[in-house]
């Protein structure tokens, strides 16, 4: 029996539905698998810095996670893994400090060496600080970098710098609060898979979903 024009609409509209919903089920599943992925990688072929990414801090000390991505930037560059190391991200609202001084100032009181370190202090997200960095490494001429900041962050984090002009790879820290526990790693998976998504899109922030202040 031949199908009514109704039916044959009905059946269109399904096929079109089903179609979108394993297209975006693909898009997120591998999005969510590079992520996963990337964050395993840790590149220490030598560059010319270091990128620490910001996070918290408490009138000029670094929060725990900020103290755990300073701790691994400052033992690239005693390997000599990089020739410089940048501290980035920008003021909090009534801050004293902002997060690339408060950066700097732990590594000048572990002994890196003031300088090889570039603060950049801009940025209340991870695309404001790195554009900000594009800037700061094109007045240098500092043109490759190792992004240093928590695993699930490197493939987002690194896109970002790709987009700046950098040559760009991760070398995440293995410590600190957000890389303890199966269920923290499970909902930075998800949150950076969204947060992605979304920049490829709109090439801006995420918002909420933003990792750089934790």
């Amino acid at each position: 029996m031949p199908l009514t024009p109704l039916a044959r609409l009905t059946r269109l509209l399904l096929r079109t539905v089903l179609g979108g919903l394993v297209i975006t089920a693909l898009v997120v599943g591998g999005t969510a698998f590079r992520v996963w992925q990337v964050a395993r990688d840790d590149d220490r072929t030598h560059a010319d810095m270091a990128v620490v990414l910001g996070a918290a801090q408490y009138n000029g000390v670094p929060s725990e996670v900020l103290e755990a991505r300073l701790e691994h930037a400052r033992k690239l560059y005693e390997q000599g893994v990089v020739s410089y190391i940048v501290t980035t991200g920008g003021r909090q609202t009534g801050d004293n400090f902002t997060e690339g001084q408060a950066g700097k100032i732990w590594l000048v009181d572990h002994e890196v060496p003031e300088d090889r370190i570039v603060e950049v202090g801009e940025g209340n997200d991870t695309l404001g600080s790195i554009r900000a960095l594009g800037v700061a490494a094109r007045e240098r001429n500092l043109k490759t970098a190792v992004i240093v900041s928590d695993p699930w962050h490197s493939l987002r984090a690194r896109t970002m710098a790709e987009d700046e002009g950098l040559d760009a790879w991760p070398s995440p820290t293995r410590s600190g609060p957000n890389v303890q526990t199966r269920e923290t790693q499970l909902f930075y998976i998800r949150r950076e898979t969204a947060a992605l998504l979304y920049y490829h899109l709109m090439k801006a922030p995420a918002g909420a979903f933003d990792g750089i202040t934790l």
